[in-house]
């Protein structure tokens, strides 16, 4: 009895939307990074002085309205930007040996 007789029927292609989604994966990473920063720099850069030495800005210490307010309103339109610029919409399902040439073509360009 031949054991390797369906070896040959099958063969292995690496999904090309892989690319794409490791870009995508460290592209949020980075932009989640980078907020974190901010946060971290306004929060306890402006926020360890003395409460008497505080500046507010509407109503809130300066340090507060930079990491939180500001911060989130910056970031959430900077994900808006990112997505809508370079995540691509791709489906989720197997692909035909078709698609696949189609991704790599269109990736090569």
């Amino acid at each position: 009895m031949d054991n390797n007789k369906n070896s040959d029927t099958y063969e292995i292609i690496e999904d090309p939307r892989y690319k794409q989604c490791n870009k995508e994966a460290l592209m949020g990473l980075g932009l989640g990074i980078i907020n974190l920063v901010w946060w971290f720099g306004w929060g306890y850069g402006l926020g360890s002085k003395p409460v008497s030495e505080y500046t507010y800005i509407l109503g809130f210490p300066a340090w507060f309205f930079m990491s939180c307010i500001v911060g989130g309103v910056l970031f959430s339109i900077l994900t808006v930007i990112m997505i809508n610029k370079f995540f691509k919409n791709m489906p989720l399902g197997p692909l035909s040996k078709e698609e696949v040439e189609e991704y790599r073509k269109d990736s090569s360009r």
